[in-house]
Parts: structure tokens; C-alpha cells; sequence
């Protein structure tokens, strides 16, 4: 089945002058061991970094090196990249070994490496200017949600709870269902002068930091 790339030129709003270049940024070794997009990925990864890493200094001067650090790796780790890859639907770009021209699932890995790629390809035919356009409007929604990471939002709500009220905040677990193998915890937390806040997570400590996350916007509104 024949790509077209000008689909994804489109959604990008940009022309390639090296069509050869966005057509290996995605193409999977399995599919061409030497003209793939391992090499470009390696690239992708650290413009990507370059350019998170400024807007994030920028639009929080204040903040320490420590939390910049996690928001940070909270917006370049390959679950983010694939989220924002499936946004343009790269998947149906992306070429790897399919001998039998079957509809295969693509992995999400080679998703999520392939954005990276498709990142260092722009800079390659494009400059960096256009990537960093391009990249924060793809990453605008995580960047907006960076402004509380789940790493630090329970120290947060601590933090603020000890200021306002000089208590801690309560956590309670509501309910831990699923498999053993795969639990589902739903955890509520309080303020002496709030409702509990309720959230779920795959683990107790991700359920209550997640509560955390859903507490602090409530007070934050």
C-alpha cells in the first residue's frame, strides 16, 4: 500500500524540500537496514530536548533545577511522544517489514521512536526555528499540564495544606479492585475545608498522587 506523505505534510503544515529524508525518518530497520530512522531518531531526541528544555526555563523562571528536571522528563519520555504522535496519526506513515501487505498494528515503540525521528528530520531539511514551531504546538497540551507534574503534587498539597491549615492532608483508600497482577486503586484526599478529591492509579502511591494532581486544580480554579 502506497504512503502519502503529503497527508502528514499537511497535518504538520510544512513541505519537506528532502522527501528522502521524511520518508526515512519513518522507516523501521525491519523494513530497510540501512535507510532507516535509528540514526535521525538519535538527533530528534535531542532537538527535542533543546527546545522543551528553553520554553520550559521560560515560562518557569522561578522554579528550581530539580523540578524543571522532572517536568522535563515528564514531557520528552517515549509515552509522551507516542500520545503526541497519535495525534497526527503516525502510525500510518511509518514502513516496516509487512511482506504480506496485512493492516498490522504498529508497536508502540516504533511509534514513539519514529516521532522523534520525524522531529529530527524537520530540522535537518528545515532549520530550528521551524522544528521549535513545530514541536510546541504538538507538545501544547503537556507543556500547559507540566504547570503541576505528578512527581511533585503531593509534596505540593502538603506544602500548601501545613501554610493554610496547619494539618496534613488526609488520604483515604477507597477501593482496590482488578487483578493481582494488575490492580486498580481509587484514593480520595482532603483539606480540613474541602470535599475528598478522587482519583485512580495502578498503584496506591500514583493513585494518591494523582488525587493530589485533581486537588490542587480544584484549589487552583
Amino acid at each position: 500500500m502506497k504512503i502519502n506523505y503529503q497527508k502528514l505534510e499537511k497535518k504538520l503544515n510544512l513541505k519537506f524540500k528532502n522527501k528522502n529524508l521524511l520518508i526515512q525518518s519513518l522507516t523501521h530497520k525491519s523494513y530497510n537496514k540501512i535507510e532507516n530512522y535509528e540514526k535521525i531518531e538519535f538527533l530528534g531526541d535531542r532537538v527535542l530536548g533543546l527546545v522543551i528544555s528553553q520554553k520550559l526555563l521560560k515560562i518557569y523562571p522561578k522554579e528550581n533545577e530539580g523540578v524543571l528536571d522532572k517536568k522535563f522528563a515528564s514531557l520528552v519520555n517515549k509515552k509522551t511522544c507516542l500520545e503526541v504522535a497519535k495525534t497526527i496519526e503516525l502510525d500510518k506513515f511509518i514502513k516496516t517489514f509487512n511482506p504480506k501487505n496485512k493492516n498490522i498494528k504498529i508497536e508502540d515503540k516504533i511509534i514513539s521512536d519514529s516521532c522523534e525521528a520525524l522531529l529530527g528530520a524537520i530540522y535537518l531539511d528545515k532549520g530550528l526555528n521551524i522544528v521549535e514551531k513545530v514541536i510546541l504546538k504538538l507538545w501544547n497540551n503537556h507543556i500547559e499540564k507540566s504547570s503541576i507534574t505528578q512527581i511533585d503534587a503531593k509534596t505540593k498539597l502538603q506544602e500548601l495544606a501545613l501554610k493554610k491549615f496547619k494539618k496534613l492532608p488526609i488520604y483515604k483508600i477507597i477501593s482496590n479492585t482488578g487483578p493481582r497482577h494488575k490492580p486498580i486503586f481509587k484514593v480520595g484526599v482532603k483539606l480540613p475545608n474541602t470535599k475528598f478529591h478522587v482519583s485512580l492509579g495502578k498503584s496506591k502511591k500514583d493513585a494518591e498522587q494523582n488525587a493530589a494532581i485533581e486537588c490542587l486544580k480544584n484549589l487552583n480554579s
